[in-house]
């Protein structure tokens, strides 16, 4: 059955935000009929026209910072000093592309006993992109700043708890000279329309962020279109102390590393390994510093910890918590929900945690720290390998190359030796495992969602 509407709800207040109309079958067949007319137009524009719509697109998000992130924050619940970063990061982002989009694109020379021969970089196509609402501008932009500007279309499947996001994204593209249609926000009646859309042959490749299971569904049903896909799921990051670590220096980024966006992103540092020689003294900084986190509503300046996002994900990060600490894990701090309307959960510390404990097994996506003991470096690695997640990784250590000697053998797509993981448009961002396959961000990420074409040709009279 089609639902008629979608409505979306602040998260700090169980307050309705908006009510917005989804589109059934002939609706989506006019999006989808639309937005294939306006690539084919696109595709044949300079890249340098498309890089300087796209420059446009991140001075109207600087001049208009605030009201997009109060957005983010009334639907989602991000502290609003972070949905501020979110949306000046966006504009970094559109910025990068449209510095680097033409060089990022240009032929490459190859030689052959051709005349000439190249490999070229051509768009692809329509590309569909199932986004999450941890990080609704973020997400978005990273992924439209270079496929749009390879020559592609959009066509956007959001989350449905940020819809009002999704369009306020869709505007800010239309505003900036984009042709209508090529960046096209599907509200869609039911969740089976996803794979319409994917089937259809219009559609060239799909992007998702999410959830392993919502990957899986999805390159299911691209793997029946013979369709390109690139899956960015979830993560268990592993912060590995090591005992020659300045503890001081590292508890700090340790718990902004844990609780940015109230700990439900895929990249939070989850799993937190420290040598027995300087447990203690981490220990002790952690709770000291968790402890003195402010909850609060999201658009106070001064919140740390906002709600989660929905209900329900109350329930699961407390049922991660009360099954680890039945298990055997000691708690230093929070531990349970927050009394009053909202979605809040206090942020919480848990010591004594083993592999076999839900808070290291499992993701989790809530404001949540499981710190381990190890007995060696060694140890600490191999513990911080065991995962069936593999996003990224950090070690911090006073010896930077051993550091990164020791990172290597953790199996993850991004290693940080002494600083605290971030996506950045410059590096390729994606993992390994569970945490999926492919990548965004950097030329690497342009180039996934282009057709890379080898060109050979010679002159008639040299053949």
């Amino acid at each position: 059955m089609t639902e008629q509407s979608i409505t979306t709800v602040d998260p700090s207040t169980g307050q309705i935000l908006a009510t917005y109309p989804t589109i059934d079958g002939p609706g989506l067949e006019g999006a989808l009929a639309g937005a294939n007319e306006a690539q084919q137009q696109w595709r044949r524009r300079p890249v340098t026209e498309r890089a300087a719509l796209l420059r446009q697109v991140g001075t109207l998000l600087r001049e208009e910072v605030e009201t997009h992130a109060s957005l983010i924050s009334r639907e989602m619940g991000k502290p609003i000093a972070e949905a501020r970063a979110e949306v000046l990061k966006c504009a970094l982002t559109c910025d990068y592309y449209a510095d680097n989009a033409e060089a990022f694109l240009a032929p490459k020379p190859v030689k052959t006993e051709a005349d000439t021969s190249f490999v070229a970089y051509e768009p692809i196509g329509l590309v569909l992109a199932v986004m999450p609402w941890n990080f609704p501008y973020w997400q978005v932009i990273r992924f439209a700043a270079p496929a749009l500007t390879a020559g592609n279309g959009a066509l956007l499947k959001h989350a449905s708890n940020v819809t009002g996001s999704a369009l306020a994204i869709q505007s800010l593209f239309e505003r900036s000279g984009y042709p209508s249609n090529l960046f096209t926000t599907l509200i869609l009646g039911r969740h089976s329309m996803v794979d319409d859309v994917i089937a259809d042959r219009r559609v060239a490749a799909v992007t998702l962020t999410g959830s392993e299971k919502a990957g899986a569904a999805v390159a299911e049903a691209a793997g029946r279109a013979l369709k390109k896909t690139v899956l960015e799921l979830g993560g268990s990051d592993p912060f590995v102390v090591l005992s020659d670590a300045d503890v001081e220096r590292v508890v700090p980024l340790a718990v902004r590393a844990r609780f940015v966006n109230t700990g439900q992103s895929c990249l939070c540092a989850k799993r937190f390994i420290v040598e027995s020689s300087v447990y203690d003294d981490f220990e002790r900084g952690v709770v000291e510093a968790v402890d003195a986190l402010k909850i609060g509503a999201p658009l106070s300046e001064d919140t740390k910890i906002g709600p989660l996002a929905k209900p329900v994900f109350v329930d699961d990060i407390d049922d991660q918590v009360q099954r680890s600490i039945a298990m055997g894990a000691r708690l230093l701090a929070g531990g349970k929900r927050v009394e009053g309307r909202g979605n809040y959960y206090e942020p919480t510390v848990l010591a004594d945690v083993t592999p076999d404990m839900p808070v290291f097994r499992e993701e989790t996506f809530g404001p949540v720290m499981a710190l381990v003991r190890a007995d060696s470096a060694e140890e600490a690695v191999k513990l911080a390998d065991d995962s069936d997640y593999g996003l990224a990784a950090s070690v911090w250590t006073s010896d930077m190359n051993r550091g990164l000697q020791l990172g290597q053998e953790i199996e993850a797509g991004a290693l940080f030796v002494n600083g605290v993981v971030a996506s950045d448009p410059r590096l390729p961002f994606g993992g390994v495992k569970l945490s999926g396959y492919g990548r965004e961000l950097s030329m690497e990420g342009m180039h996934e969602f282009t057709n890379i074409r080898a060109v050979w040709a010679a002159e008639m009279s040299a053949v």
